[in-house]
């Protein structure tokens, strides 16, 4: 559906030329739900506002079902309003003095391809419908809470019925409640209207929550693509994986098949042609602790420093031959800080990258 080849971007700042995008290539799959997950400056809302024809690429192509959008090699560049896209933007960019129905209307109206007045209606109504809105119809935008508002946004993207709809972080202004509910409302209602969906976000519990598949990036770079599972647990870059979520990281080198470590000697599966100084790493909810030893591998003792009941988790803070241990468990076992435990590092949850 969405063919990305070779795309880079420049921009000129005080401090000389940037490079926003350098050299990405992505194929999004028709009716997927992408998403484009970095920290800020990483270039996914560059790469999104290419896509969209907010911004002109310096090089490399960009084809909507095989058509080009954009191509600098070709001179083609294909304006935002032709590119059937539908764009839901952070700040919703409603206008305040429109009431819901106009402000929907709007593109219907003024857009490429006009319509008769009972067939915009029903267009706007339907969409309306679709984001729990139909009784605000009339009701001024200043009167909405700001969930609202940001379902007006989305009702007015999928009015036009997009091919493809891009987002760009529709969530971060709500607050973290209101946030989780829109979330699975985006979801499910894309995959009810079973279209593309690109969306740009820095907060990777989102990311996961959302994506059918996501790209990490940083620096103008796609640093690793795949499902949100797969770059979760199997990732094979160490950046990617610690941005993804909490790593306890051992520093050691490869001996006798395994990795020697300030904690011992971890036997685990080394990637092909590994050698010499290595990280392992794992994840909080990944290690096992208890009272007693069980005597199996990858097992040693811990001095248990601190617990923090977190709702639905409990953190456990631990050391072990100077190294710092964080455990994560949703089954409290009951620990008391000061004590001594037993920490098992599952040799298949362990993951190996070269220092």
């Amino acid at each position: 559906m969405i063919e990305i080849r070779a795309l880079s971007k420049r921009f000129t700042t005080s401090d000389g030329a940037v490079r926003a995008l350098d050299g990405v290539d992505l194929a999004i799959a028709d009716k997927e739900f992408f998403v484009l997950l970095g920290l800020s400056g990483s270039g996914k809302t560059t790469l999104l506002r290419c896509a969209a024809g907010l911004e002109k690429p310096d090089a490399g192509e960009i084809l909507f079902n095989g058509r080009t959008m954009s191509s600098a090699a070709a001179g083609v560049f294909v304006p935002p309003e032709r590119r059937a896209i539908g764009m839901v933007f952070q700040s919703y960019a409603v206008w305040p003095h429109m009431t819901v129905f106009d402000n929907v209307a709007f593109p219907l109206e003024n857009g490429v391809q006009r319509m008769p007045r009972a067939r915009l209606r029903e267009r706007v109504m339907s969409a309306l419908a679709l984001v729990q809105l139909a009784d605000h119809a009339e009701r001024p935008v200043p009167f909405l809470s700001g969930g609202q508002q940001q379902r007006v946004a989305l009702a007015r993207a999928i009015a036009v019925e997009p091919e493809v709809l891009l987002m760009d972080e529709p969530l971060s202004n709500l607050d973290a409640r209101l946030r989780e509910e829109v979330r699975d409302e985006i979801r499910g209602l894309s995959k009810k209207l079973g279209i593309t969906v690109l969306y740009v976000t820095h907060d990777q519990v989102e990311a996961m929550a959302l994506a059918d598949r996501m790209a990490v990036m940083s620096g103008g770079k796609v640093l690793e693509t795949g499902a949100p599972e797969k770059l979760y647990h199997f990732s094979q870059s160490r950046p990617v994986a610690e941005f993804l979520g909490a790593m306890n990281v051992f520093h050691g080198a490869v001996e006798n098949g395994g990795v020697k470590t300030a904690v011992g000697l971890l036997s685990c599966a080394l990637p092909e042609g590994m050698r010499n100084e290595v990280t392992v790493a794992i994840r909080p909810e990944e290690i096992l602790v208890s009272n007693s030893a069980s005597g199996g591998a990858n097992e040693f003792p811990a001095a248990l420093e601190s617990r923090l009941f977190l709702g639905d988790v409990t953190v456990y803070h631990l050391t072990a031959g100077g190294a710092k241990i964080t455990y994560k468990t949703a089954a409290d076992p009951g620990f008391e800080p000061g004590g001594r435990v037993y920490v098992s590092l599952p040799a298949g949850k362990l993951k190996v990258f070269a220092r």
